[in-house]
């Protein structure tokens, strides 16, 4: 039988989500309680990677179980024996063939930035406190809303067949005392949200103008485009899938 669960998760302790040698992740922490509370080996597949020190305010996994699961029952267990920073949200039965990577039809994240310093939000947004024009950086995303190949944008030596992504969403807020970065799309390639906005942060700081902008789009050249920005600003967020995997 097979099992979706909704996670939330603070990336700060964590190399990330996928399971690596020698170091902790979201994906280990989590294979390992499902294994000690179900008294079996559990494997998880997750929606999608996310780096060391990226958040999760949804992560979507699932894992297959011989037995029918208490859903109530196991998330309770889950959350008392998970560590403070990964929380489960929900847990449903699925199709047996449903896949939390491959099934899903978007993929959302959001930047995170704070112009004045703030001890309660170190480590989980940006403090960045540069003045921005947010009409040029929207300018910015009614480009990449209309554009397909993002080599630019990703993280070189990259194993993937294509660069190309198609963006639903994306634009550019102010929310509080600072700003956020909304982009939704059907696939992300490895740094792309981060590199998207630290080149839109130069075209906010008039450093890069909307035409420069495209031509490093065009380029398909990473160096050409602007810094990663720091990883702590950014959380993974409403995966969607279609209605007709759920039991």
């Amino acid at each position: 039988m097979r099992y979706f669960v909704d996670i939330s998760y603070d990336g700060s302790s964590y190399h990330g989500w996928q399971i690596q040698n020698n170091a902790r992740t979201v994906q280990g922490v989590l294979n390992e309680a499902l294994s000690t509370i179900l008294r079996t080996d559990i494997s998880s597949i997750g929606s999608g990677r996310t780096d060391t020190g990226v958040h999760a305010i949804m992560q979507m996994v699932h894992f297959d179980h011989e037995k029918e699961i208490d859903a109530d029952q196991l998330m309770a267990k889950l959350n008392s024996l998970l560590p403070k920073d990964i929380a489960i949200n929900h847990l449903m039965r699925v199709k047996e063939s449903a896949s939390a990577r491959f099934d899903a039809m978007s993929r959302g994240y959001v930047y995170k930035m704070h112009k004045h310093k703030s001890p309660f939000k170190e480590g989980q947004s940006y403090h960045f406190n540069q003045s921005l024009d947010l009409e040029q950086m929207n300018l910015c995303c009614d480009l990449i809303k209309k554009w397909e190949d993002f080599e630019a944008m990703s993280k070189v030596k990259t194993e993937v067949n294509n660069f190309n992504c198609e963006i639903f969403n994306a634009n550019w807020e102010k929310h509080n005392d600072g700003t956020h970065f909304h982009v939704s799309a059907n696939r992300f390639l490895r740094g792309m949200v981060r590199a998207l906005v630290g080149t839109m942060l130069e075209v906010g700081q008039a450093r890069m103008s909307i035409s420069d902008f495209q031509k490093v789009l065009e380029s398909k050249d990473r160096k050409k485009a602007g810094r990663s920005v720091p990883a702590h600003g950014l959380y993974l967020r409403d995966i969607t899938y279609p209605k007709d995997i759920y039991l």
